[in-house]
């Protein structure tokens, strides 16, 4: 009865070394070392994954550990969607394998031919994801964003989304042409009124799919190093208990909104809570654990795609 087991760990093992060569990007002896095996083994295993047909473009074999943590982190936390992917060991912050899974579920979205609105966050992880999906003429789809993306100093974000996908699909696409952050209140409240930017609001309330990042609040906050909020402004946030953001709405540890602070003056569309749209985070990275796991608790979101060590991380807290 081993035999089974053994022919199923044997795929595992494969299926670990098609990830690490054909999507990590390392080289069979860099593998070799990672996995603990020699050089010849590290080839053959890659060989087999190609054999077995375990990857074509997308790594399509379930690798065992990976999918028990995707259940567990589904149960746990009532997901509608979870998948987690191998860590990489000699980059464990990499965004290249939740990148990918996250390009298939956009694929897999955008290939409907019944119209589809896709609401997009922003951020290195969405940004990549976007980068991978496979180019489909789709012009009765929309793609609507989530975040006003101008920064203080007038300059729009890198990391901006909606119109790359727009340019992959040829679907009409909606900005949110707004500073992240107006300068009070009372100005917020004026330009979120507007009737372009009601517009944008009221399609995104209908979105099918809504594909978001998740930062930390720490002095490595990407909403700070990316320029769109000051020091003083990430350290009231911090001090006022927040832990987390997602487009930008910060929350602290249970995954309420702060009540305060920079949550007041910004224009992002903020996120239902509970989720009630299928709203799908994609992070990864030990400095995150604390905010997606909130995200989670507080039903910010109701998917999550992420890694190995991130996910055993969140169900370890």
């Amino acid at each position: 009865m081993a035999a089974p087991e053994n022919e199923k760990s044997r795929l595992d093992d494969a299926a670990r070394a098609g990830w690490l060569y054909f999507i990590a990007g390392h080289t069979q002896d860099e593998i070799a070392k990672m996995l603990q095996v020699s050089r010849a083994s590290a080839q053959r295993l890659v060989s087999l994954c190609l054999a077995e047909r375990l990857i074509t473009f997308r790594l399509e074999h379930p690798i065992a550990a990976c999918m028990e943590l995707a259940s567990q982190l589904r149960d746990r936390f009532n997901l509608v969607h979870s998948e987690v992917v191998p860590t990489d060991p000699a980059a464990p912050n990499t965004t290249a394998g939740i990148a990918e899974r996250s390009a298939n579920l956009l694929d897999l979205t955008l290939r409907s031919e019944t119209p589809v609105i896709v609401a997009l966050g922003t951020g290195r992880a969405v940004r990549a994801a976007v980068e991978r999906v496979t180019p489909i003429e789709r012009p009765n789809h929309q793609i609507v964003s989530l975040v006003g993306n101008i920064s203080a100093d007038g300059s729009a974000s890198f990391f901006d989304t909606v119109g790359r996908l727009a340019d992959r699909t040829g679907a009409r696409h909606y900005p949110m042409p707004l500073p992240f952050l107006m300068s009070s209140e009372d100005e917020r409240n004026r330009m979120v009124r507007i009737e372009p930017i009601a517009k944008v609001k009221a399609i995104a309330a209908k979105a099918d799919l809504r594909l978001v990042g998740i930062g930390q609040m720490d002095q490595k906050a990407q909403v700070h190093v990316d320029g769109f909020v000051t020091r003083e402004e990430l350290f009231e946030m911090m001090r006022l208990g927040a832990v987390g953001e997602v487009t930008g709405w910060a929350y602290d540890e249970k995954g309420r909104l702060i009540k305060g602070g920079t949550n007041k003056r910004l224009t992002s569309i903020p996120p239902q809570a509970p989720a009630q749209t299928t709203t799908i985070a994609v992070a990864v990275g030990a400095a995150k654990v604390a905010a997606i796991r909130a995200a989670l608790i507080g039903r910010l979101v109701n998917g999550l795609i992420t890694d190995e060590a991130t996910a055993q991380a969140i169900l370890d807290r």
